[in-house]
């Protein structure tokens, strides 16, 4: 199981990513130098979106999906995540998120 997240880190800006055990990658952003070079220098950071998806393949689609975004399209599809979702080609019915 992989999974696409959004986190807000400690200056307000966003980081996206994919990883299969988001638990451990929100330690790594957080705690370790194995947290991407992006955001360990805005530490910390908060979960604010993550989707489960159903293969790498499909998480690093919707990654580069969300990263095409502009910053403020970003915030505002995040404010309604039923947008957000529904950008991302999902049925906001049958998701779990944070």
């Amino acid at each position: 199981m992989w999974y696409l997240y959004v986190v807000k880190c400690a200056d307000k800006s966003l980081y996206c990513g994919i990883t299969k055990d988001l638990g451990r990658r929100l330690y790594e952003h957080n705690s370790t130098k194995r947290g991407a070079k992006y955001t360990r220098s805005r530490r910390p950071v908060d979960l604010l979106f993550s989707l489960r998806c159903k293969d790498r393949s499909e998480s690093a689609t919707l990654e580069a999906r969300f990263k095409r975004l502009t910053p403020s399209k970003k915030r505002e599809l995040l404010q309604s995540k039923n947008d957000l979702l529904r950008y991302l080609g999902r049925d906001p019915g049958h998701t779990s998120m944070p």
